[in-house]
């Protein structure tokens, strides 16, 4: 049986002796970590990172902090308090004090998308499209390994004012009876399968309950498949999770892995292409979705190789996400325009099967917005667009126009053509 060590920013030292960086460097790695949550285990650290190949393997840079993440300021700021040995509380300051400069909610996750029942606010839950809800289990707001390029690394910094947690299955059932058109439910996190399978199944199984008629799908969205495979093999309760999973399929409702694989790599070891296996023959599905990184996956060959070798093991190609604007987002993000056309070059080295897929997508405050690609109209150069999904359902598949920024990286930096947006 795989053994489970976790790492956390008390390691850094020890995990990357074994490295080149100097003393410097190492200490300015501690200096992110201290604003920017670090975790890694032990599968990750031997199987899927090639440290002969650090700093510039794929793995590495997703899980492991880089000093360019933080402004120089800001790095300058916390080196200094590290090396002076400052009290964990001038630490503690310091970081958080970076921390909400660093946009830790995006999009109106926390003032436009929480809903109400009954008048009352309920947190641990977000309701921005009309058919989809998504939950948060309390117990599921860690993960077996951080992503640097995180979206939700608010939830893993201990500060209890940016998390989004709940246990509340009784006020998440009401809800679902009061909103009918919800057709969806997205349990999230953090990831749920770092949960045992009977915690798992205290916020599953009442939600298979026939008063739910207008539920059709549950999705788990989880990195378990690519950071601990041994989720689905070898941990103690492994058959009882995938018999949870059949117990979902069972009641008529479509179950989906919602996978994050960010690089080929995380399927080269055996074990994940056989926890793959594993969780389809339960009958649920895996569709696989990741941003786009600058210096990880920002080539067109890794996209249409993962796509083709998702494809072969039995996983749906889903999304390919623009890096969202929190975080360290100017060191991972890469301008629409360039990614627009790596999702183009990836396309066209894919059969039909895997063109499932769809990207490079923008999860802004308005909706999921999809570049179409680059044209000329009427003269003049633009990024062409449209809502996958939105906030306000009419603004679904409808195109729309924005004067072409090569700079541009979201939605916020671009200037409409041909009349103002239609949001």
């Amino acid at each position: 049986m795989a053994r489970y060590r976790a790492y956390t920013a008390h390691h850094l030292e020890k995990l990357t002796a074994r490295t080149r960086f100097s003393a410097d460097e190492r200490l300015a790695m501690r200096a992110v970590a201290a604003v920017l949550p670090f975790r890694s285990n032990e599968y990750v650290v031997d199987e899927l990172i090639d440290w002969l190949a650090v700093p510039d393997d794929p793995i590495f840079r997703l899980t492991f902090p880089q000093p360019d993440m933080l402004p120089q300021a800001d790095l300058d700021r916390m080196v200094d308090l590290l090396r002076r040995e400052a009290s964990g509380n001038e630490l503690r300051t310091a970081a958080n004090e970076i921390r909400l400069s660093l946009s830790p909610h995006p999009g109106g996750q926390l003032d436009l998308n929480t809903p109400e029942l009954r008048g009352e606010h309920l947190s641990g839950m977000q309701h921005k499209y009309r058919e989809t809800l998504l939950f948060f289990p309390r117990q599921g707001q860690t993960c077996h390994a951080y992503c640097t390029y995180c979206f939700r690394w608010p939830q893993f910094v201990g500060e209890p004012s940016m998390k989004m947690a709940t246990d509340d299955v009784d006020a998440l059932c009401a809800y679902l009876l009061e909103h009918p058109e919800i057709t969806s439910v997205l349990i999230t996190g953090g990831d749920p399968l770092v949960m045992s399978a009977d915690v798992l199944a205290r916020y599953l199984e009442p939600l298979l309950d026939p008063r739910f008629e207008s539920l059709e799908s549950i999705r788990i969205g989880t990195k378990a498949l690519s950071y601990w495979p041994y989720r689905f093999l070898t941990d103690p309760d492994a058959d009882d999770l995938l018999r949870l999973f059949e117990r979902v399929v069972a009641s008529g409702r479509h179950l989906a892995l919602m996978a994050h694989f960010s690089h080929p790599n995380e399927l080269s070891p055996p074990v994940a292409r056989e926890a793959l296996r594993k969780v389809r023959e339960t009958g649920a599905v895996v569709r696989c979705q990741a941003p786009l990184i600058r210096g990880v996956n920002d080539d067109p060959a890794v996209w249409s190789a993962l796509w083709r070798q998702l494809t072969v093991l039995g996983a749906v190609p889903y999304y390919m996400f623009v890096e969202r604007d929190t975080g360290p987002k100017d060191y991972f993000a890469v301008p629409l325009a360039r990614a627009s056309e790596i999702f183009c070059d990836a396309y066209r080295g894919v059969s039909g099967l895997a063109r499932t897929v769809r990207g490079p997508i923008m999860s802004a405050t308005p909706g999921k917005v999809m570049v179409d690609g680059v044209a000329d109209v009427a003269g003049e150069r633009v990024f062409v667009l449209h809502f996958v999904q939105a906030r306000d359902p009419e603004l679904v598949n409808r195109p729309f126009f924005a004067k072409f920024d090569p700079a541009a990286t979201w939605l916020s930096d671009l200037e409409p053509a041909f009349g103002p947006f239609p949001f």
